[in-house]
C-alpha cells in the first residue's frame, strides 16, 4: 500500500493552455470500477500507453486516470519541441550506438504522433520546420556545436551549419554566434496536442479527468482510491512522471526541476517586419541549464523559456513566476531592442524530471504493475515512445524496440537529503558559473 502524500496543484497561467479556445474536462470517476488496465496518468506517456494498450488488446477495458485537466500538467507546459536528432553527444562507440537509438526512438514517436494529428485534425499548430541548435561563446561552439555536427555527419543525418550573418537573418536577432539546423524536428502548442490526443481515444479506453489516485494497492491485485470512487485493475501502468516516488516506486532516484517559460502577446504586422527572418523557428541553447529556449510561434508570439530550479516540494510560486516573467522580460528586451513595448503575456512554471544518470524509469515493477517515467527533459518524443513500449511490454508484443529503451538502463540512486539537496543546487550553481557565457 502507498498512500499518494503529494499530488499535481497546477496553477491555471499556463500560456499554452490560456491562447487556446476553452475545452470541457471529460467527467471524474465517481463510482468503484472495475477494469482489465488501469493508466494513471494523462501526459504523453500514458495517453500512448492507453492507445496502444487499445490496440494490442480491442476486448480489453482500459482507465486513464488524471489528476488535473489533460494538458494543465507537464506534458502541456513545455516548449513544444518534438525532436528528433541527438545533441550534447560524445563520440565514443557507446555513446554513438545510444546516439542511433536515439534518433529511432524519437521518429517512432514522431511518426506516432503524426498519424494522431493528421487522421484526428487536431488543431495544435505542427509545424515540422526543423529546430537550430545554438551557442554564444567559442566554448559552445568547440566544445558543443562541433562535436554534434561530428555525431551528425557519422549518422548521416542531414543538418547545415549557420554562423554569423546567416544566422541572424535566419532569426532575426544577433545574440547567437551559431546554430545547428536540423530538419527532422517539429515545434507544436504541446497542450494542444495533448487535449487533441485525449479528445480522440479509442473506444475501449475511459479518461477521466479531475481524479487524483490517494492510495494505491498493488497485491493481490490493483486497488487505488480516488477521492470519489475507487478502480480495481488485473494490471497498472505508472505514466506520472516526478511523481513515480509518491506511489511507492523510484524514491531518492528522480531530481524534480522547476523550469519557467513565458509567451509574449502577438507581434502585430508592424513588429514582425520589424524583427524579419523565418516567421517561425525554434532553437535550443548549448546549455540547457544556462541558455535560453526560444521559439517563434505561428501566432507571432516569442517563448522564451530559462531558469531552472531544483523543487523537492512540487510547487512553485506566484512571486516566483513573477520574478521569472521580469527575467524573461530583461531577456527579451535584450535580443529585440528594435521590439520596444512587446511585453510577457503569460509566465508559468513546469515541472522537469532527471535520474543522476540520465536514465529512465522503465519497465516491470511488480508482478502487474508497469512504468515509464522520468523522461530526462524530452517529454514529447521519449515520452510518447516509452509510453508505447510499456504498453507492448506489458500485454506481451514482441517490439525490438523495448530493448533500445531498456539499454537506457535504470536511474541511479541518489543521496539522502538534505545531503541531495545540497549537492544538486551546487552542481546547478556550478553549472550556471562555469558556462555563464552560454546566457
Amino acid at each position: 500500500m502507498a498512500a499518494v502524500g503529494i499530488t499535481p496543484e497546477n496553477d491555471k497561467t499556463n500560456g499554452w493552455s490560456r491562447i487556446l479556445p476553452p475545452r470541457a474536462p471529460k467527467p471524474g470517476l465517481e463510482k468503484d470500477l472495475v477494469v482489465d488496465w488501469v493508466v494513471v496518468g494523462g501526459g504523453l506517456v500514458g495517453l500512448a500507453a492507453a492507445r496502444r494498450l487499445a490496440q494490442n488488446r480491442p476486448d480489453d477495458s482500459i482507465a486513464l486516470i488524471e489528476a488535473d485537466r489533460v494538458g494543465e500538467g507537464a506534458q502541456g507546459r513545455n516548449a513544444g519541441f518534438v525532436i528528433d536528432s541527438p545533441h550534447n553527444v560524445g563520440s565514443s562507440m557507446g555513446e554513438m550506438d545510444a546516439a542511433r537509438d536515439h534518433v529511432r526512438l524519437a521518429r517512432t514517436a514522431i511518426a506516432s504522433l503524426s498519424e494522431q494529428v493528421s487522421r484526428h485534425d487536431i488543431q495544435c499548430g505542427w509545424d515540422p520546420c526543423g529546430k537550430l541548435h545554438t551557442a554564444v561563446s567559442r566554448e559552445g561552439i568547440e566544445k558543443v556545436l562541433k562535436p554534434t555536427v561530428a555525431v551528425l555527419q557519422a549518422l548521416g543525418e542531414p543538418h547545415e551549419w549557420l554562423e554569423g550573418r546567416a544566422l541572424h537573418e535566419r532569426i532575426g536577432f544577433t545574440h547567437f554566434s551559431a546554430g545547428i539546423y536540423t530538419p527532422g524536428a517539429v515545434l507544436v502548442n504541446p497542450a494542444a496536442l495533448t487535449r487533441g490526443l485525449a479528445d480522440n481515444l479509442p473506444g475501449n479506453v475511459t479518461l477521466y479527468e479531475g481524479t487524483p489516485v490517494l492510495d494505491a494497492q498493488y497485491e493481490p491485485e490493483i486497488r487505488l482510491k480516488t477521492p470519489r470512487g475507487t478502480v480495481r485493475a488485473g494490471k497498472l501502468i505508472l505514466a506520472v512522471n516526478v511523481f513515480a516516488g509518491q506511489f511507492g516506486f523510484f524514491r531518492d532516484r528522480l531530481i524534480p526541476v522547476a523550469a519557467y517559460a513565458s509567451l509574449t502577446r502577438p507581434l502585430d504586422a508592424r513588429e514582425q517586419a520589424a524583427l524579419g527572418g523565418l516567421k517561425t523557428w525554434g532553437l535550443t541553447p548549448a546549455n540547457a541549464f544556462v541558455g535560453v529556449t526560444m521559439r517563434r510561434t505561428r501566432d507571432q508570439r516569442i517563448l522564451i523559456r530559462q531558469n531552472m530550479r531544483y523543487e523537492p516540494r512540487l510547487s512553485r510560486s506566484d512571486e516566483s513566476r513573477r520574478q521569472a516573467r521580469a527575467v524573461h522580460q530583461r531577456i527579451f528586451d535584450e535580443r529585440f531592442p528594435g521590439l520596444k513595448g512587446v511585453t510577457m503575456e503569460h509566465t508559468w512554471t513546469g515541472f522537469i524530471c532527471f535520474s543522476r544518470n540520465g536514465s529512465p524509469g522503465f519497465g516491470r515493477l511488480a508482478p502487474n504493475v508497469y512504468s515509464a517515467v522520468c523522461d530526462n527533459g524530452l517529454g514529447l518524443t521519449k515520452g510518447t515512445v516509452s509510453g508505447l513500449l510499456i504498453a507492448d511490454k506489458a500485454s506481451g508484443v514482441d517490439n525490438p524496440l523495448i530493448a533500445a529503451y531498456e539499454s537506457l538502463g535504470r536511474p541511479n540512486r541518489l543521496p539522502p537529503r538534505p545531503f541531495l539537496d545540497v549537492g544538486v543546487r551546487a552542481r546547478f550553481g556550478w553549472e550556471l558559473w562555469r558556462h555563464r557565457n552560454e546566457a
